[in-house]
Order: C-alpha cells, then structure tokens, then sequence
C-alpha cells in the first residue's frame, strides 16, 4: 500500500511516501481502508518529536482516520493512534465508530478530535457557565471554528474570537462569534478587554502558548481561567503562585486523550457532536483536500497558518 513514512526526525522533507506492506489486524483491531486521514496541527510535533507523546521510528503519522471498516463494510471514523497517513490503518476496536449517514468523512474527523477538545474545554477544563465571556484564540482553525460554535449552547454569555486576517475573522464571526480580533500579543490584552465591553474576561482557550498566553491571563477576571489545549508558539510559559493567588486566577491543562480513560468521557461527547452535526447546528469547516504526497506541503500550510478549518489526505487521489 501507499504510506507516508518518517524515517528520521525534522522538517516536513521527512515525510516521504512509500510503499509498505498492508497491515493486518489483530486480536480486538479493526482494518480499515482509509477514504480520508485527518490532519492536526500535533502531527507538527510528532514529525520534530516534540509532541506529548513520542514517537519512535519509523513511523507512519496520522492518528484518525475516516473509511470503510473491511469485516463489515461500514463507514467509520477512527482514532489509530499512528499508521493514518495510508491507504490502510488498523484501530483498536473500542476506538472504532459508526459515521452517521447525514454526515461526511471530512465532518467525522473534524469531530473526533478537535470536535471533542472544544466540548471539553467547555464541559470539562473551563467549565463554562453563568453567561461567562469566553475567548477562543485560532477562531478559524479545527478547534476553534468549532468551539466558537459551541459557545452558545454550552453556556457562554459571550464569545470573544482571535484570528489572523481578515477573512478568518470573519468566518468566526459566522459562526457565531459576537467580536473578532487581532492575536498579535502587542495590545492583546486590551484588545480583549475591549472586545468584552471594558471588562476582563471569564474564559480563554488558548492554542498557543508563549506571548499569546502571557496577554491572555493578563486579561482574565478574578476566578477567571484560562485552558491550555496546545502550544503552538513552542515558547513555554511560566507562572507564579503569587500571581494565581493575588488575582484569583486558574490556569488548567487539558489534553483530549485522557478522557479515553474514564468512561463515557469520549464516546457521550462524541454521539452529542455527531447529533448536533446530523441537525444542522454544526458546522464543521472543512478545508483543503490534499493528495497523500503532498502530507509534506498541508503540514507547511497548517503550520504558517495558511489555512482554515480541518484538513485532510486522500491517499487514493
């Protein structure tokens, strides 16, 4: 079969297509013959090794999938964990779910992961409520675009979106956003003050990391939190207890794959967003389509921000 493989660590060159052998299931594993692989922004990070968890070599990237299940012949969406840059890729059974028929592939895989990291930044680390303001920083990216959209129903008073040009921010103003503004850190903070009608604000999401989170938690309210659901910028940040303590403030990391450890966490999450989706009160963006040579060129794309909402491999274009 046709595969990306790394061979090495570094730059998008070592992402190099293949040939490899089909892979078969095991015991308790699904195969499944990829109609689409889901890009994220972590895929950067597991090609330099700099992601939360490491990888090892070689590797064949790409943690979801989308296709058709080979015992059964459904459609399905998948989590694999690596192998999703293929034609195939195997999947624990218990990590395999049915698509619904009102939805897509590329709608699938917007919401298995970032779908399910805006719910729970939501539901679970910010823990949203009381009409709280709520800024979503990369409001056009895979997360953000959908967690602009769920604003509302989980509860925000007001959705406050940062994006890098003007197109995007209009997007999130499409989706649902009440203002959208400049991520640039000079003047962010007030910026977000600003956008929240002169108040310090409930909520922030942040993306990021580095200078975009230093302005963020510097415009947070007292008991206002800010959740840390990536760190772009690759710039660590650090914080002192005086300062949590002296405004009341909560700074709360959140990483999507440790709720596959406690029941229910995943899978009630993931029927909810494929409901919401099948009604129509959902809108997954999805982006470019990229043939599978060209993996090198959609992680450039993803990383210098060029593009907006998830993006996907065919790897039988």
């Amino acid at each position: 079969m046709r595969a990306i493989q790394m061979t090495e660590f570094g730059g998008p060159e070592v992402l190099k297509l293949t040939e490899l052998p089909q892979p078969r299931a095991g015991a308790g594993e699904v195969l499944i013959r990829v109609n689409r692989a889901g890009l994220n922004f972590a895929d950067t990070h597991t090609r330099t090794n700099s992601y939360v968890q490491k990888a090892t070599l070689p590797l064949v990237p790409g943690g979801e999938v989308a296709g058709i299940r080979e015992d059964t012949g459904e459609r399905v969406v998948a989590l694999v964990g690596s192998g999703g840059y293929a034609e195939y890729a195997v999947a624990p059974a218990e990590l395999v779910f049915g698509i619904p028929a009102e939805l897509d592939d590329g709608t699938a895989l917007a919401l298995i992961i970032q779908g399910l990291t805006a719910w729970h930044l939501y539901r679970t680390a910010g823990r949203v409520g009381a009409q709280d303001s709520v800024v979503v920083h990369a409001a056009a990216g895979g997360v953000g675009s959908l967690a602009v959209q769920l604003g509302r129903p989980l509860g925000a008073g007001r959705v406050i979106a940062t994006a890098s040009s003007e197109d995007k921010r209009a997007l999130a103003l499409r989706l649902g956003a009440d203002v959208a503004v400049d991520p640039a850190p000079e003047g962010l903070t007030e910026r977000l003050v600003q956008a929240n009608g002169g108040r310090e604000v409930d909520v922030v999401f942040d993306m990021a990391g580095g200078e975009v989170f230093d302005a963020s938690y510097a415009a947070l309210a007292p008991f206002g939190r800010i959740v840390v659901c990536g760190i772009a910028s690759q710039r660590p940040n650090r914080l002192s207890t005086g300062s949590l303590l002296r405004h009341s403030r909560a700074v709360v990391g959140f990483y999507l794959f440790h709720s596959l450890r406690r029941a229910g966490m995943f899978t009630d999450a993931l029927a909810d967003l494929f409901a919401r989706a099948a009604r129509g009160e959902l809108e997954a963006v999805v982006g470019h389509t990229y043939p599978l040579e060209q993996a090198a060129q959609a992680q450039i794309d993803l990383h210098e921000r060029r593009t907006s909402g998830k993006l996907l491999l065919d790897p039988r274009a």
